[in-house]
This record gives C-alpha cells, sequence and structure tokens, in this order.
C-alpha cells in the first residue's frame, strides 16, 4: 500500500511588516511546515507503523528553499519525498487550487498510490479545496475535514468521521482509493527525533520538473491573478477610562446603561 501525502512550507509574519510589492518582504518572514499538514503525515506515518508493506510519500511544489522545512516529514517517518518545481513554476506567482490539482494530478499518475492525505488547509493561502479539487481532477472518492480516520485496507474502506459547518458531524465511509483532507486534532504529531533527522538526510527527495511529470507550462495557465496586496485598515472605537476601579464603575455602569446591558 502507497499513502501519498502533500505538504507545503508556509509563511508566519511578524506582527510588524512592510509590503513589497506583491508580497511581504521575506525580512518579516519565518518559514515552517504547515499546521495541517503535519497531522496528515502523522495519520499516515500510524497507518504505515500499523501494517506491514506500507510506503509513506509525500509531494511538495516549492523551490530549493523548501527542502530543509520538508525534510521534516522524512524525520518524522515518512519514507521518501517528491519536490515538484522549475523556472516555468517559479515565474507563474500565485498557484490557485486548480493548478495545484494539475500539476500534483500527474505526481498521482506517476506514483499510483493507494490512499491520498492532504491538510484541510494551508495557513497561508487558506484555500481549504486543493484536496477536494485533487480528487475531483482525478476521479477519486473523498472527504474533507476528517478528525477520525479508521482504515480497513482488506475491504479498501476507510470509515471516518467529518466536523462540518454549524456543529453538524457525520460519519461516513469512503472507498478506496481516496482523497482525505485531515483536520487539526486529529491526532498528536510526533517531533521529528535526532535519529529521525539523521535518517531524514539520506532518504530519496526526488526533484521533477513540468516536463518530468508530462506537463508543459500551459498547466499553470489560471483564471486567478494576484493584482495587489495590502494590509486591510482596521476600524474600531475605545473608550479608555482612567482612574481607579472606584472612580471608573459608574461611568461604565453609565454606558452600559446607555447601551440597554441589563435590560429586562
Amino acid at each position: 500500500m502507497k499513502v501519498l501525502v502533500t505538504v507545503k512550507e508556509v509563511a508566519a509574519v511578524d506582527d510588524e511588516f512592510e509590503i513589497d510589492g506583491l508580497a511581504i518582504d521575506d525580512r518579516y518572514l519565518s518559514y515552517d511546515l504547515n499546521e495541517w499538514d503535519e497531522y496528515a503525515i502523522e495519520a499516515a506515518v500510524q497507518i504505515s507503523e500499523a501494517r506491514e508493506d506500507v510506503e509513506v510519500v509525500t509531494v511538495t511544489v516549492g523551490g530549493p528553499d523548501t527542502e530543509e522545512t520538508i525534510r521534516q516529514a522524512l524525520a518524522k517517518g515518512a519514507d521518501r519525498a517528491v519536490r515538484v518545481w522549475d523556472d516555468a513554476i517559479a515565474s507563474a506567482g500565485l498557484l490557485d487550487p486548480a493548478t495545484k490539482a494539475t500539476v500534483l494530478s500527474a505526481v498521482v499518475e506517476e506514483e499510483d498510490p493507494d490512499l491520498i492525505l492532504t491538510g484541510v488547509q494551508a495557513a497561508d493561502d487558506g484555500f481549504g479545496a486543493t484536496g477536494v479539487t485533487l480528487a475531483s481532477a482525478i476521479g477519486w472518492e473523498w472527504a474533507a475535514v476528517v478528525n477520525s480516520l479508521d482504515l480497513d485496507t482488506e475491504a479498501g474502506v476507510a470509515s471516518v468521521h467529518r466536523e462540518l459547518e454549524g456543529g453538524v458531524e457525520e460519519t461516513t465511509e469512503v472507498d478506496l482509493p481516496a482523497v482525505l483532507t485531515i483536520q487539526t486534532g486529529i491526532n498528536d504529531p510526533r517531533y521529528a527525533s535526532l535519529r529521525g533527522i539523521r535518517q531524514a538526510q539520506s532518504k530519496e527527495l526526488a526533484v521533477q520538473s513540468l516536463s518530468d511529470l508530462g506537463l508543459d507550462a500551459g498547466a499553470l495557465d489560471s483564471p486567478m491573478e494576484q493584482t495587489s496586496l495590502y494590509e486591510p485598515e482596521t476600524e474600531g472605537e475605545a473608550t479608555v477610562y482612567e482612574g481607579s476601579a472606584e472612580e471608573t464603575a459608574g461611568e461604565l455602569a453609565a454606558l452600559l446603561r446607555e447601551k440597554g446591558v441589563g435590560e429586562a
């Protein structure tokens, strides 16, 4: 059995930052593995530990500077990794979920996995659609926002529990092969041990271009284009009462009465 896990390096922004064109100045960014992907990795590694002959492969679309981050998945138990990148991707700018799904579907065709796990969303762009878009592109069944997973490989079924909007919860079965988007809280992602980190350096991390996957730059054509980046203006009104609690309590009580707080 082969489990393919999509992973992504994401950026965290400092409280104070500057915008440089269509991006935030790199001085104000730090990079790490996407939080949701860590739970997907842990789910895949647990499947590998519970069954024989399971291979866990991660795939990312990212440049050379992402390798240190994505090797975290190898350090946590993934067997090998695939990184897709070339000059066309580097110059493409923002990749929308459909474009990512096109690239990832070519990796799926090459790897031929039995199960694909993705994070529910990425912490940077927050589209929350790549996993289900990938499932649509390759014609597989899918389940999104999975927070519990019971895999029956003999029956070829994944029993999943999902949390939906409005507090609705659902338990359902999905036939394999399938794409599952994994929610935070489904497990406790492990820390990479020193031994795991050392082993990760010798595990395979293959770099593939679009042409290696049978694609060309046309695969990156997208109806979505980033045209600007700005920090939204914050609007709010606050009243600050100065003085001791005894001095300001009456003023606060008067304001609450004015706003109708506490009226029957």
